[in-house]
């Protein structure tokens, strides 16, 4: 840095040494600069002190002016000769900045004054030879791999979006761009550094970069050091995430084929309007509607197809970004919004509380500042059982948590990593990992033997407890003497807490206030919320030696809703709507993500990867990030498409080209101000506003149609959950670390520790899950999670798109969530008719969306579409599975004969298909088998499932009647060695009775056409093949229903034959009525057959 002897130089205040003067006697060690000009022939010379008082091209105020390093760990006094060369290779390194791309050395760009030109606003430095052979490959900065904005940099040097700041100029005035002196003071018209650096009192910075004026450093008056380092803006700007978009080799030929799939099915269906069968014109007019609907159906299916992408974070920059030390931060205090993350569970029969409390554990030692985090599980049976489960884990978290943080485990989930088939010590560097694990699985066993001995540790409380208060009763009756006027007194089975009190919640045998749909709402801080710094174990105060670990647990709520009779409670969603008030008054994190009791973390920075999206540029319009669903304990072969691969790894993909995934109802963090109601954020609205950036927005700010004083009306009466959300909108915002994030925050805003929790807090939040609270409000209709449908999920996610926002797929590496799912036949297809059944719902309401709003993209509009008409592809579909038999029994086909034409434009279709396929296995990595598995399930869900559905939502709209669905269970079959028992159990359900008339009949047909055929005077063989090969296509897609019927042992219940039989016995005879056999027809019988 450049200074005046008479005055102490910044450098000079801030080193320990003081300030050294220029004048006097040499310290050899002392460190001085060498001053360097560049000559007329473009050769730098570097002048020492004794060369500038020789020097007469150099003004006389220069020698009073002596460049001073900043005395820094990597700077410290040494040899003279070496400090020469440490000095030159400053001033080089200081003025003349080279290449980042590798492998070259080059100077980067230069302006005509002498300073860099930098073409990205991600400020990475590059020469001009390299930034040319960029702009000519890609266009792209090799940096942040985004397109180069052509023109910023070339027209205003000084604009701050390059990523240069401009130096200032003396005395606070703007420096004349027409001063000449500099080019003056050397002769050959060239820049002079020297010069430079005396007229505009400019200073040196990290490297090349200026530290803008800030109160960070105080000194004295006229000396005070007051630049500082900007923390963002010390290195180059990096994305926290990138899309890949498909290689064009895949993606072309796809929408290529689309393309002539769709124009050879357009000349198909004219040629098959224009060549009617008029032997059978009722066989081929059920054809033609019914191919004319399927076309219709891929078209929706397709076309969304068009635009998929591949995405990638950097978690390093999120680190960087967010919990780097810095200066202003030497504690690496985390900068990431928080996070609250919901739990869901309803019956502990069906949904055991280990599996609840595996997954509880999982979120509690997620890979995420523990002070940021904090857990809701919401018990909507209000079970004693599932309580006191949650209260062992949280006890057990204690020892586990501080484990996997000491080694690193994956997963964290204790019941799937202690079943693990894989080595234990491997990538583990600790010598005391393997005593570690074997006394933690020692704490686990003993945790499970707990859990699963609750329920009958209660029953014995219980029973202790009632037949105390018996005793108590029966005491006090001798006491009074016998009343024959008074009634008996029955003490009521109720339900005891270990602390000798009645349970509030449901009770085992139901009484009045203690019921699943009357009991009083609960809530209970298993875990408070921790310290804002990290606490250090010991080696005493665990079964493990937790030095140096952080043992703080994240922040964990039990809650139970308020449920009267009286009230609808709206199932799910208004379970999950009591904890978005809840969690808004105790920890109001600005994102929101919600788990199944059954799927728990797999991946510990899966939290991370998300809030990579919702920190980035542009994570402002960002209502929710989509993780695909993963599952375990599915059967190697897949029978029933449990993994459904096509539609996570395909469909959803291909969605986050246009405006993004459905909400499938779990694994999905969400952003809380999304779930308000409210629009996406417009950033052109604050442009006059100048604290926008620093100050949090009231409500009214980013949505004009609400004034304060219908908060009550949207939200409810609660003056904390109104206050709560301008807060988090404000800590939702992506960091305001570069020039064109227009909507951020200020980098450490959220490092202020977190207010403790107080009784009035959690009083408040007692009151918000009351079953009256949503009474004349909004929640449910707008705000929170939608009513109205079983699948409030797809619902709640169409109305955020709608409004504007778009969401975000991401698929971590490693998976970030794992479940459990049915593999038996019947479970799978009552969990598909509940899916399907929500559909039908959502096209009978005004959630179509034929009816949204133009906010909502033309492709995203048609895959919404889709979702509400699939359904009803199960009555054209049911009638096409009918078609081959019914071909094969009267002896008729759907066309009049297998012309040329017909088999040429089948087969053009056929081959399309198959490409098609090929290809979209390219893009979305789904294998082929798993491909084929979707198609065969889809036949069977579709001519079962899909048609209840479709009877079950017209009686809702027509009739009024109201549709119920039972949880799926996740316990396992009878056979507990066994992990695929269940996909061999064999459970009656009327869903099966369409798929087995279709197949029987269509084995029947196959066989009456083949004996008709074979021994006919003039065999009509093209009519038999062509029905024969649709029945064969109608029966590969139904196998895996077939063999699901036969169970493992043949355990088919007699139920399903004997419908099966009667109904074909009585379909049979009822087409032989309708069309008697000719009476001449037998008289070939006894010829022989000839192929044709």
């Amino acid at each position: 840095m450049a200074s005046q002897s008479s005055k102490p130089s910044k450098t000079a205040i801030r080193s320990p040494g003081g300030y050294n003067a220029s004048h006097g006697n040499r310290n050899p060690s002392r460190q001085t600069v060498k001053f360097a000009r560049r000559t007329s022939s473009g050769r730098y010379v570097n002048l020492s002190r004794d060369d500038i008082d020789l020097s007469g091209e150099i003004s006389g105020d220069l020698t009073n002016y002596t460049v001073h390093i900043p005395p820094t760990p990597d700077n410290q006094p040494m040899d003279y000769s070496l400090a020469v060369k440490a000095e030159e290779q400053y001033v080089s390194d200081s003025l003349y900045t080279a290449c980042s791309m590798q492998a070259c050395d080059g100077k980067i760009m230069k302006d005509e004054r002498g300073a860099d030109v930098i073409p990205c606003d991600c400020r990475f430095k590059i020469c001009r030879d390299c930034y040319i052979d960029a702009q000519k490959e890609t266009g792209q900065c090799p940096g942040c791999k985004e397109l180069y904005k052509v023109g910023d940099y070339e027209d205003d040097a000084s604009n701050f979006s390059s990523g240069v700041f401009p130096l200032p100029a003396p005395d606070g005035l703007k420096r004349d761009a027409n001063n000449m002196s500099m080019m003056k003071a050397n002769r050959s018209g060239e820049l002079d550094h020297n010069q430079w650096l005396f007229e505009t009192k400019g200073t040196y910075g990290v490297g090349s970069a200026f530290w803008p004026e800030d109160d960070t450093y105080v000194g004295d008056e006229d000396d005070g050091f007051k630049g500082g380092a900007m923390e963002s803006m010390d290195k180059p700007w990096k994305p926290l995430s990138r899309k890949l978009p498909i290689p064009a080799s895949i993606i072309s030929p796809y929408r290529l084929l689309i393309f002539v799939r769709l124009i050879v099915m357009c000349f198909f269906l004219q040629w098959r309007i224009k060549h009617p069968n008029e032997d059978a014109v009722w066989l081929w007019l059920m054809s033609v509607v019914c191919e004319i609907w399927f076309a219709f159906s891929w078209l929706l299916d397709q076309i969304p197809k068009l635009c998929p992408i591949n995405r990638s974070t950097d978690l390093q920059v999120l680190h960087d970004k967010f919990d780097m030390p810095s200066p202003s931060n030497p504690t690496g205090r985390s900068d990431l919004p928080g996070v609250d993350l919901f739990v869901s569970t309803a019956d502990p029969e069906k949904e055991p509380p280990l599996v609840t409390a595996n997954t509880i554990l999982s979120i509690l030692a997620v890979d995420y500042p523990v002070e940021k985090l904090a857990c809701y599980v919401s018990d909507d049976g209000g079970s004693l059982l599932t309580f006191e489960a949650m209260a062992e884990a949280a006890s057990f978290a204690d020892s586990w948590v501080p484990f996997c943080r000491k080694h690193g485990i994956e997963p964290r989930n204790p019941e799937s990593y202690f079943s693990l088939k894989v080595d234990p010590t491997k990538n583990k560097i600790r010598s005391d990992f393997v005593k570690d694990r074997r006394k933690i699985k020692r704490e686990y066993d003993e945790f499970k033997v707990r859990i699963n001995g609750l329920p009958d540790s209660i029953r014995r409380r219980s029973d202790a407890f009632n037949a105390r208060e018996e005793m108590k009763m029966l005491k006090l009756m001798r006491e009074r003497g016998p009343d024959p006027l008074k009634p008996i007194i029955k003490v009521q089975k109720a339900m005891w807490m270990a602390d000798g009190t009645h349970w509030p919640g449901t009770w085992s045998v139901p009484a009045s206030e203690h019921s699943k749909g009357d009991h009083a709402g609960i809530l209970q801080v298993m875990l408070k919320p921790p310290s804002n710094d990290p606490l250090m174990g010991g080696v005493d105060d665990k079964i493990i030696d937790f030095t140096d670990v952080d043992i703080r647990l994240p922040m964990f709520v039990y809650v139970s809703r308020e449920k009267r009779p009286g009230y609808d409670h709206n199932k799910k969603a208004g379970a999950m709507n009591a904890l978005v008030r809840t969690s808004a008054i105790l920890s109001n994190g600005p994102f929101i993500l919600n788990l199944d009791c059954d799927h728990y973390i797999y991946n510990c920075k899966a939290i991370r990867e998300g809030m990579c999206f919702m920190m980035d540029r542009g994570g402002e319009n960002i209502c929710y990030i989509q993780f695909p669903q993963r599952f375990e304990g599915i059967d190697p072969s897949d029978r029933y498409a449990n993994h459904n691969t096509v539609f996570f790894d395909g469909n959803m993909r291909a969605l986050d080209g246009v405006q993004g995934p459905v909400y499938v109802g779990t694994g999905c963090m969400f952003r809380r101000l999304a779930l308000y109601g409210f629009d996406p954020p417009q950033p052109e609205k604050f442009a006059g506003k100048t604290d926008f950036e620093t100050q949090a927005l009231r409500p009214a700010d980013y949505d004009h149609e609400l004034d304060v004083n219908l908060l009550p009306k949207r939200f409810g009466n609660s003056t904390m959950l109104a206050e709560s959300i301008p807060i988090a909108e404000y800590q939702g915002r992506p960091l305001a670390d570069h020039p064109p994030v227009k909507y951020g925050r200020p980098p450490g805003a959220l490092r202020l520790p977190r207010e403790p929790l107080d009784a009035a807090a959690v009083a408040e939040a007692v009151s918000v899950i009351s079953c009256w609270y949503e009474d004349k409000t909004e929640w449910g209709d707008r705000v929170g999670w939608i009513y109205g449908s079983v699948t409030e999920d797809v619902v709640t996610g169409y109305r955020m798109h709608n409004r504007g926002w778009r969401s975000v797929y991401c698929i971590t590496n490693r998976d970030a969530f794992r479940g459990s799912a049915p593999i038996n036949l019947t479970d799978r297809l009552h969990q598909v008719l509940r899916w399907a059944t929500g559909s039908v719902e959502i096209f009978f309401s005004r959630n179509n969306a034929l009816l949204g709003s133009r906010r909502l993209k033309f492709l995203q509009r048609m895959a919404y579409l889709n979702v509400g008409i699939y359904p009803f592809t199960s009555v054209f579909l049911i009638v096409y599975c009918f078609l081959p038999a019914l071909s094969l029994f009267s002896g008729q086909f759907i066309v009049r004969d297998l012309n040329t034409a017909f088999l040429i434009y089948l087969l053009i279709i056929v081959v399309c298909l198959i490409a098609l396929a090929i290809l979209e296995v390219k893009w979305s990595g789904v294998g082929l088998e798993e491909w084929w598995r979707n198609e065969q399930f889809w036949l069977i869900s579709g001519t079962s499932s899909h048609l209840a559905a479709v009877v079950q939502g017209l009686l809702k709209v027509i009739a009024g009647v109201e549709i119920s669905f039972t949880l799926t269970s996740k316990s396992a079959g009878e056979d507990i060695d066994d992990i695929y028992a269940d996909l061999y159990l064999v459970k009656w359900t009327s869903l099966m009775i369409p798929p087995i008339v279709i197949a029987m009949l269509n084995i029947v047909g196959i066989a009456v056409a083949f004996s008709r055929t074979i021994y006919s005077t003039s065999p009509q063989w093209s009519k038999f093949i062509g029905g024969a090969f649709f029945s064969f296509w109608v029966l590969a897609h139904l196998y895996p229903f077939a063999k699901g019927l036969m169970g493992r042992r043949g355990k088919t219940p007699t139920i399903v034959f004997v419908w099966s039989g009667l109904i074909a016995i009585t379909l049979s005879l009822l087409w032989i009525a309708i069309n008697p056999p000719n009476g001449g027809s037998t008289q070939g019988l006894g010829g022989g057959f000839q192929f044709p």
